[in-house]
């Protein structure tokens, strides 16, 4: 089944074509991996996915339905873009908490089994201002994937963690996929890319390219 189906799309911001006539199929339960230099895209492509823009020109539905009727509906996609943004002055798990909150969820001990999940300590009181790259980098996922939300796009996930965080994160998202997600993850890294997605496409300039895997 497909589940995102980004048809057509074109966005231009400013004087920039910033996406040109970008197609792309993301299937139930895959991986699909996008690489490409800054400022080729990637993010924008992701912030149209997420209903953050809208593109000029053409259409991307969610499981059959429009992409923002999709997310209107409550159904669940998780986002990590850019660099994550979170209350400095709270506890990491203070932040979920508040998050969590507004879709009216209760259940705190979930937020600490995610937390868990990525390799953070719930109890902690450490305030998020005091965190390191490595550790928003883990929040941000956590908050991505804390309401168990079919869909995640994650945008440079790895950025600032140490190789054993990165092959525990690496470890977290082959569960998600085998629990039934489907991930939509930029990188610049060829070997995470490699050992972690069923498709790549390359984006350059605003124009997506399905690659091969040995590329």
């Amino acid at each position: 089944m497909v589940v995102i189906d980004v048809d057509h799309i074109t966005k231009i911001l400013g004087p920039q074509l910033v996406l040109d006539d970008v197609s792309l199929e993301c299937w139930e339960g895959s991986i699909i991996g996008i690489t490409g230099r800054n400022g080729s895209g990637k993010s924008v492509l992701f912030k149209c996915i997420s209903g953050f823009i809208l593109p000029d020109i053409g259409t991307i539905t969610i499981k059959g339905q429009k992409n923002t009727d999709f997310l209107s509906s409550g159904t669940g996609l998780g986002a990590m873009i850019e660099e994550p943004s979170f209350l400095d002055r709270y506890s990491g798990r203070k932040n979920l908490e508040l998050l969590y909150s507004v879709r009216n969820e209760k259940n705190k001990d979930h937020i600490c089994e995610v937390m868990e999940m990525v390799g953070l300590d719930a109890k902690s009181k450490k305030k998020v201002g005091k965190y390191s790259m490595g550790m928003k980098q883990r929040l941000a996922i956590a908050q991505a994937i804390m309401e168990d939300q079919e869909v995640l796009l994650l945008d440079e996930p790895m950025n600032g963690l140490d190789n054993s965080g990165v092959e525990s994160m690496r470890e977290l998202f082959r569960k998600l996929r085998r629990d039934g997600r489907t991930i939509l993850l930029a990188s610049h890294s060829k070997e995470d890319i490699g050992c972690l997605c069923d498709f790549v496409y390359e984006m350059d300039q605003g124009k997506l390219q399905r690659k091969g895997l040995e590329e």
